[in-house]
């Protein structure tokens, strides 16, 4: 996979530095890119590969300078040991927030079942103005006030007559081309018809659809960009096979909160305010960062292009 000359990881005494041949099979490497990336891309492995010669040699080098025992990298050392201990306990618990049983996703299905309803409906939009309303040059703020304000119930009497027509039984893209032609919006009217629309796909002011049986018609609603009006077409259910790996993933991610929580709810700092002075406090992020600022390369980070900058 890797053969680097003149490189070894136990040089022999005094054999010629051309004798030297380090060989990274393909597994090797392999462990090595798992372990630092678990699904690395290819490119960051070839980036890996070119940097590792380099590593291999320059770590031996700090060792023939007796640097292993260099209170700075000691200190790093430490520090990084708990890091990776860290790193592991985190995918350790992972993994075991995981193992949900299909019980229990069935049950987070049923007892969320409204999360899972998908709406299909028609919707017209309204903008709030028209755009050829603008106030002339030179308009005072109160000027300027009274133009949006006109505009605004100008429209708001063309959504209310939409809104009457659509009950009436009119074309919804009918009524929505001409809401863009009545506000003088150039671009392309959007489509009204919404396929397979899910709660969380839809801001809180239109929310109310949802509430909607299939046939019924929705008020008229407003939001700060404009009017809106629904028609419910069906509804039906996100079957449990589509949607168990979304409620895995809730799942998965409450069980680890709920660790983390009861892991950490012993565990305190008191920090000395007069060493730290006016420094902001801020909290600790859940699974760690490294704290410390420093212009060394994690041991947990990708290698980086050894590309020489412009």
């Amino acid at each position: 996979m890797i053969t680097i000359n003149g490189v070894c990881e136990a040089p022999k005494p005094g054999a010629p530095k051309s004798a030297c041949t380090t060989v990274v099979t393909r597994a090797e490497f392999e462990k090595l890119a798992d372990s630092l990336q678990p699904n690395m891309p290819p490119q960051v492995r070839q980036q890996l590969a070119m940097q590792y010669p380099q590593i291999l040699f320059m770590s031996q080098q700090a060792r023939k300078r007796g640097l292993e025992q260099n209170p700075h990298y000691l200190q790093v050392l430490k520090f990084t040991k708990m890091e990776l201990l860290r790193a592991e306990l985190e995918s350790s618990l992972q993994e075991e927030a995981g193992k949900i049983p299909q019980s229990e996703v069935k049950d987070f299905y049923q007892k969320n079942a409204s999360n899972f309803e998908q709406t299909t409906f028609l919707r017209v939009f309204i903008p709030k103005t028209r755009q050829a309303d603008t106030p002339k040059d030179g308009a005072t703020p109160a000027d300027s006030e009274a133009v949006r304000k006109t505009s605004e119930a100008n429209m708001k009497s063309v959504a209310e007559d939409l809104h009457t027509r659509a009950a009436a039984g009119e074309d919804f893209d009918k009524l929505q081309k001409e809401a863009y032609d009545t506000a003088g919006v150039k671009a392309t009217p959007p489509p009204t018809l919404n396929a397979n629309v899910r709660r969380d796909n839809l801001p809180g002011p239109q929310s109310p659809v949802f509430e909607l049986r299939p046939g019924e018609l929705s008020g008229l609603l407003n939001d700060p960009t404009g009017y809106y009006f629904f028609k419910v077409v069906s509804k039906t259910m996100l079957p449990l096979a589509q949607a168990q790996d979304e409620i895995r993933a809730a799942l998965r991610n409450q069980r680890l909160q709920a660790m983390h929580q009861a892991m950490m709810k012993s565990v305190s700092a008191d920090l000395n305010s007069d060493y730290f002075g006016d420094a902001p406090t801020t909290p600790a992020t859940q699974g760690g960062a490294r704290p410390v600022p420093s212009d060394r390369t994690s041991p947990m980070s990708p290698p980086q292009s050894t590309q020489p900058k412009e």
